[in-house]
């Protein structure tokens, strides 16, 4: 799988991926975004979230998710949107799936399974098969350990797509 584009001035398209889209792709992009403007990064990147569901189509991310972005200074900047397979996979270079059942959900709507990876996957601390847990039905500490765990992963991601892993 190719992780950086072909030509060296376009931007590198990441989407992030959950079911609902209001908790933990959101919280996903946002971090992404704010690690890769930290280190200088983030006018190489395009990067969107989404979910194979379309319950939340156009809502802002849950209030938990707000809160715990919040109290790291992080800004979540989209609204809910359900996946559109065959757009996505043709818009971005890389779709960071926050579970499995995500991940085959997409390859099953059309997504090539090539372009998909887990979130954890990009962990040094994690096992590359390692699920970013729902927090939808939980309370906030559980919006508190997917950040951590997302925060994690996107420095990962980020390191990898910056530096080659």
């Amino acid at each position: 799988m190719t992780q950086t584009p072909e030509d060296p001035g376009k931007k590198i398209g990441v989407l992030f991926l959950c079911m609902g889209n209001i908790c933990r792709s959101p919280l996903a992009e946002g971090i992404f975004l704010h690690l890769a403007r930290r280190r200088g990064a983030a006018d190489r990147f395009r990067v969107d979230s989404c979910g194979t569901g379309g319950w939340h189509t156009g809502e802002p991310p849950d209030p938990r998710a707000r809160a715990v972005a919040e109290k790291h200074g992080v800004e979540l900047p989209s609204r809910a949107r359900q996946l559109d397979p065959s757009r996505d996979a043709s818009a971005f270079d890389l779709i960071i799936a926050m579970d499995a059942s995500n991940r085959e959900n997409a390859i099953a709507a059309g997504v090539p399974a090539e372009k998909i990876r887990l979130m954890r996957s990009f962990d040094p601390n994690a096992p590359a098969d390692a699920d970013v847990p729902d927090p939808y039905y939980g309370g906030a500490r559980g919006f508190d350990d997917v950040y951590a765990m997302l925060d994690s992963a996107c420095r990962g991601l980020l390191d990898h797509l910056l530096d080659g892993g």
